[in-house]
C-alpha cells in the first residue's frame, strides 16, 4: 500500500498549500476504516475542502460518511467556534450586568484573536481530552497550509505563557478566566502533540523543490517544538513511460532532481511515496485508488480534446500596466501557483519599465526563492510578523507607555504580549504595503484563501484594538478597505488549476470578496496539462479531466480570464517567469 504507516492514534498531515494533504489523509482513514477501524478525520483548515473530497456535508459534529462504514469527518469553522466561544463567555453575564456592559464584552470578543483561539480550543478539545474521541480508535487531522499549521501548533505555549503572566484579568479576549479553565486541556494537548508513542505528524510534499524546502523548515520547526515522530509523503511522483515527449520529460527530469537535491535531514524520515494518478482525488473511488495505485485502469489515448482555450497572462499585464500605479493581488487556494504569478507580472510590469514592489503576506514566504536574482525597476519585500511585532510594540510603549502610571503601563505590556498583537501589526503592514500602490505597482502575494479573507476580515475589528492598546490609527488603515474596494486601484487576480476542488474552492473566495464589496478583475488557470501540448497518455488523460473546469472559470465564473500552460521549465528567475506572460 502507498499510504503512511499509521502506528500510532493521531496523525497530523501537513505541508505546503496543494501538495494533497487532504487527499492523502482522506485516502488514509478510508483504508483504516476499510481495515475495520474505527476513524475519524478532522479539517482544521479555515478553507477546508473535505465535504468535496469525501462527498458529504460536514458540519463540527462527527459525521459518518456515506459507503465507509467506520469513517466519520468533521470541519473545524473558525467563525461558528469563534461565535460559540464569545457565547460562552458573554451568555452567564446577561440579566446581571447593563446593555452597555454586555455590548463591550461582545466587542471585546469580535477581534481576529477570538477566532483563532476559538478554533485552537475546538482543537484542543478533540486532542487533549481522550474522552472527545473515545468513539475512534484513530483521528487523523487534515491541518491547514504550513505557516497557518505552525501558528496553530505554537498556540499551546503562547497561550500558557500568557495567562501565566497575565495579572490585569482582562484581555482582548475578554476576562481571563474562560482560558484560565482550559490551562490543563492545553497542557494535555502540548504533551499528547510532542509523545511519539501518541502521535506521528507526515510531512506531505510533491516532489519539487520548493515544496520540499517547504516540508524541511517544517520538520525542523516540528523538531524545535518537540514534535519529532515525523514521516515524509511524496505525493504525485511521475514518471514518464517514454522520453521523446517533452512536457512528459521535463515532469520527470524535474521531480527526480528535487528528490536529489531532498535537504539531508527530510531524506532520513521514514517515508512513502504515490505516483501521479490520470484523474482526481475527489470521492472514494479515487482515494481507492490513490491507496492502491497498482488498480487504476491504464491511459491509452494520447490525443486532448477539442475545446477552445483562454488567452495567455499578457492582454491581462498590457491592461493592468496602463494605469501607471496601483495593487496587484494574487488570490486562491495554497499551490496553485500565486506566488509565481505574482512574480511574473512583477517582473512584466518592471519591463514594461515601470516601478514594482513585490510583497508577500504568506507565513511561508516563497516570493524571494522564486525571483532567484535581481530585476531592475523591482523591489522585493515581506511583511515579517517578527519585525512588525517589535516594532508594533515599541511604537505604541513610546506613545502611549509616557502618560501612564506603573499599573497602567503593567496592564498595557501586559497586553502587548498577547498573541492578538500579531493580527494587529502585521494588518497595519499589509495596509502600509498597499498604500505604495499610489506611487507604482504593488504586486501582492497573499496567504492562502482562508488566512487572506480572515486578513481582510479583520478591519472591522482593527480600530477597537487600537483604541484598546492606545495606539494610532494610520491612514493608510483608514484607506485600505476603499481602495481594496476601487477597481482603479486594485486588481484582484484570482488564480486557480483547472481542477476539481482549486475551481470551487476559487468560486467560494470570490463570494466572499463580492460580500466584502471586492470584485475580482480577473482569473487565472495555471498549470494547464490540456494547453502543454503533451501527447504523453497518462498526462492527456489528465488534460482531458480538465475541460469541464476550464469551461465553468472561462464561460462563467470570470469576466476575464487567462490560462497558463504546463511549462517544461520551471517559473523561476526572471526567465522562468517571463515564460508565463505570453
Amino acid at each position: 500500500m502507498a499510504l503512511p504507516r499509521t502506528d500510532t492514534r493521531y496523525l497530523f498531515f501537513t505541508g505546503k498549500g496543494g501538495v494533497g494533504k487532504t487527499s492523502l489523509s482522506c485516502a488514509t482513514g478510508l483504508a483504516l476504516a476499510e481495515a475495520g477501524k474505527r476513524v475519524l478525520i478532522v479539517s482544521t483548515d479555515p478553507a477546508s475542502n473535505l465535504d468535496e473530497v469525501l462527498g458529504v456535508t460536514l458540519g463540527q459534529v462527527p459525521t459518518s460518511v456515506p459507503d465507509a462504514a467506520g469513517l466519520c469527518a468533521l470541519n473545524i469553522d473558525p467563525e461558528a467556534a469563534a461565535h460559540a466561544y464569545r457565547e460562552r463567555m458573554v451568555a452567564p453575564y446577561r440579566g446581571i450586568l447593563p446593555a452597555a456592559a454586555i455590548q463591550s464584552m461582545e466587542e471585546q470578543f469580535s477581534g481576529a484573536c477570538t477566532v483563532e483561539i476559538a478554533a485552537f480550543d475546538e482543537f484542543s478539545k478533540l486532542l487533549g481530552d481522550p474522552a472527545a474521541t473515545a468513539d475512534f480508535e484513530h483521528v487523523i487531522f487534515d491541518t491547514a497550509p504550513t505557516g497557518h499549521t505552525l501558528r496553530l501548533l505554537t498556540l499551546p505555549s503562547a497561550w500558557d505563557e500568557f495567562i501565566s503572566s497575565s495579572t490585569g484579568g482582562a484581555s482582548c479576549l475578554g476576562p481571563l478566566a474562560g482560558l484560565e479553565k482550559q490551562k490543563a486541556l492545553y497542557a494535555a494537548t502540548v504533551a499528547r502533540l510532542s509523545n511519539p508513542a501518541e502521535t506521528t505528524v507526515i510531512l506531505v510534499s510533491q516532489p519539487e523543490i520548493a515544496s520540499l524546502r517547504e516540508a524541511e523548515r517544517t520538520r525542523g520547526e516540528l523538531a524545535e517544538l518537540g514534535i519529532r515522530n515525523q514521516m515524509l509523503a511524496i505525493n504525485g511522483l511521475f514518471a514518464a513511460a517514454q522520453t521523446d515527449d517533452a512536457i512528459a520529460a521535463a515532469m520527470s527530469r524535474r521531480a527526480a532532481e528535487a528528490l536529489t537535491q531532498m535537504p539531508a535531514e527530510l531524506s532520513r524520515l521514514p517515508g512513502c511515496t504515490i505516483p501521479f494518478l490520470p484523474k482526481g482525488t475527489v470521492g472514494l473511488d479515487a482515494l481507492r485508488v490513490m491507496a492502491h495505485p497498482e488498480t487504476a485502469a491504464p491511459a491509452i489515448s494520447s490525443d486532448m480534446p477539442a475545446t477552445k482555450l483562454p488567452p495567455g497572462l499578457a492582454g491581462l499585464v498590457d491592461e493592468m500596466a496602463c494605469s501607471g500605479h496601483g495593487v496587484v493581488m494574487t488570490m486562491g487556494k495554497g499551490g496553485v501557483g500565486k506566488t509565481s504569478v505574482a512574480a511574473a507580472i512583477a517582473v512584466a510590469l518592471a519591463r514594461r519599465g515601470g516601478k514594482v514592489v513585490l510583497s508577500t503576506t504568506d507565513p511561508a514566504a516563497h516570493v524571494a526563492a522564486t525571483l532567484d536574482g535581481a530585476i531592475p525597476g523591482l523591489s522585493v519585500t515581506r511583511i515579517d510578523p517578527l519585525r512588525e511585532v517589535a516594532d508594533y510594540t515599541a511604537e505604541v510603549l513610546s506613545k502611549a507607555g509616557k502618560s501612564l502610571d506603573a499599573g497602567g503601563l503593567a496592564m498595557l505590556e501586559e497586553d502587548l504580549r498577547s498573541p492578538c498583537t500579531e493580527e494587529i501589526a502585521v494588518f497595519r503592514a499589509f495596509a502600509r504595503t498597499v498604500d505604495e500602490g499610489k506611487d507604482g505597482f504593488v504586486v501582492l502575494d497573499t496567504a492562502p484563501t482562508g488566512h487572506t479573507i480572515l486578513l481582510l476580515d479583520a478591519a472591522e475589528a482593527y480600530h477597537r484594538e487600537v483604541m484598546r492598546t492606545q495606539g494610532d490609527m494610520p491612514e493608510s488603515v483608514r484607506q485600505l478597505l476603499p481602495r481594496l474596494r476601487d477597481p482603479a486601484y486594485t486588481h484582484v487576480l484570482i488564480v486557480t488549476l483547472p481542477e476539481a476542488t482549486p475551481v470551487h474552492e476559487a468560486e467560494r473566495l470570490q463570494g466572499d470578496l463580492a460580500r466584502a464589496g471586492i470584485t475580482p478583475y480577473a482569473w487565472v488557470i495555471n498549470q494547464s496539462l490540456l494547453a502543454s501540448g503533451t501527447a504523453d497518455p497518462l498526462l492527456c488523460q489528465r488534460g482531458t479531466c480538465e475541460v469541464p473546469f476550464v469551461r465553468r472559470v472561462a464561460d462563467e465564473l470570470a469576466t476575464r480570464c487567462a490560462l497558463i500552460p504546463w511549462l517544461p521549465e520551471a517559473p523561476v528567475g526572471k526567465a522562468g517567469l517571463e515564460q508565463l506572460v505570453h
